[in-house]
């Protein structure tokens, strides 16, 4: 079933009720193995509908996906569901069904397309089979970032974290290097080996339907990543360059929304730790294969170091 033909019956789709908090353990369902045979709506008084997505975002942590579905929204044919939802990677969540994952959507007009993000989708090798099964036309954004970069991220995010609950962190050169070698069990880095992780969504999945946003690129120049999102997703060009303004005292660009002007949360943008150089050396050779052999994956080249 393609997307368009699945957006095509929501206006005359009507569904059973959803509750809009998680059921009790013994009302939950099995989750279903096939893409739901009413299409995955439910209906509001006022025309609006919950549906479940046809885009997802399915990762990667700390390569920009925030910013991507807060850019996202902008466009008015997009409605974002604000949390992460974990749908696919929680079992606790999982085992709800279809019913529970609907709920978590946000209601939206019959013409819009319903989009989710949730990081960890990308890393977690049991998900691509499981959103496969929902629906295999469905339209995947990949968000990536120099690995380097990503995993420096990775260990900033953590290290705030147990800062605010005054628990102990380890420096970040005992995490990365293990008697003088990279440190292959720190989780941060295998998240950074990209190739692995996109050879089990090319399982499932056509290159055509993963767009890979440059998360470097959305940093630095927001304005044409996002022109491209909207070809991918074959949306009426509606995203403009005076959407982006760039805010020297973040440090980063801001959004502009029919006047209304706003910025990512201060977690947002933190200076990474200094690292020494030679680690960092490592760290860029430890991923020069890794990157050529994601690279010829999907046919493109990125500006990583």
């Amino acid at each position: 079933m393609t997307i368009s033909s699945v957006t095509g019956l929501k206006s005359t789709v009507t569904s059973p009720p959803v509750p809009s908090r998680p059921m009790a353990d013994e009302e939950l369902p099995s989750p279903p193995t096939s893409y739901p045979a009413d299409n995955g709506t439910t209906t509001h008084p006022n025309g609006t509908l919950q549906q479940l997505p046809q885009i997802i975002i399915i990762g990667v942590r700390k390569g920009g996906t925030r910013a991507l579905i807060e850019m996202l929204s902008l466009h008015s044919a997009v409605a974002a569901a604000q949390n992460e939802v974990h749908f696919f990677d929680w079992e606790s969540h999982f085992q709800k069904g279809y019913p529970w994952y609907l709920s978590q959507m946000p209601y939206s007009f019959p013409d819009q397309l319903t989009v989710e993000k949730t990081p960890a989708y990308f890393t977690s090798s049991k998900v691509p089979k499981r959103i496969y099964d929902m629906n295999p036309d469905i339209k995947l954004l990949l968000i990536l970032r120099d690995p380097t970069e990503r995993v420096l991220s990775d260990y900033t995010q953590v290290f705030y974290n147990r800062l605010q609950k005054h628990k102990r962190y380890q420096p970040i050169e005992s995490m990365l290097v293990k008697d003088g070698e990279i440190n292959l069990r720190y989780k941060a880095l295998n998240r950074s080996l990209y190739h692995v992780h996109m050879q089990n969504w090319l399982q499932y999945f056509p290159l055509e339907n993963i767009h890979v946003v440059d998360g470097d690129e959305l940093i630095r120049d927001p304005f044409p990543e996002m022109k491209k999102v909207e070809r991918f997703l074959k949306l009426e060009p509606q995203i403009n360059a005076s959407n982006f303004y760039f805010n020297k005292t973040k440090g980063f660009y801001c959004l502009r929304d029919h006047g209304r002007e706003r910025c990512l949360h201060d977690s947002k943008g933190r200076a990474h730790p200094h690292v020494a150089p030679s680690i960092l050396q490592k760290l860029y050779q430890f991923f020069h294969q890794p990157n050529k052999r994601f690279f010829e994956m999907v046919g493109r080249t990125f500006d990583w170091k």
